[in-house]
């Protein structure tokens, strides 16, 4: 009962302010405060201050909160953990077949850890002969976009 008499007074003063607000020719900011005032008069209206009430001193309200937030708790933690080794039960199935048949092929080779087809060096890059060819690229983007 106190809670909807305080939503009332709160949202006739909301109202008041938005009058002031609006007498002093400033009507969108008006509209906006009368709209945020009649927020608590509307939940009062339909009944949420109520049940929001007598959820806030139910014993058996409090504990279903806490085992939905047990529930969110081992949610987060279970995907957390699946997070961390990589993937879905079914994709390390996979690849635990997949390694498993790998390791059972007659055919497969140690890597070769040679030199192989790679250079040993990289070719240096020309130095340019002129720093103008440097900025030539920007001004070409730049007149472009009209700068």
């Amino acid at each position: 009962m106190i809670a909807e008499t305080v939503c009332s007074a709160v949202s006739a003063a909301g109202l008041g302010i938005a009058v002031v607000t609006a007498y002093r020719k400033r009507f969108l900011a008006a509209a906006r405060i009368a709209a945020y005032s009649l927020v608590p008069l509307g939940l009062v209206m339909t009944g949420a201050v109520e049940w929001v009430a007598e959820t806030a001193f139910s014993p058996t309200a409090w504990a279903g909160f806490a085992v939905l937030g047990g529930a969110w708790a081992l949610f987060a933690t279970t995907r957390a953990v699946e997070r961390r080794r990589g993937g879905t039960r079914k994709e390390r199935k996979a690849a635990a077949r997949s390694a498993q048949q790998g390791a059972m092929a007659p055919s497969a080779s140690a890597p070769s850890l040679g030199q192989g087809s790679r250079p040993a060096t990289r070719p240096a890059t020309a130095p340019r002969s002129d720093s103008a060819d440097d900025f030539s690229d920007i001004e070409a983007i730049l007149k472009k976009h009209g700068i």
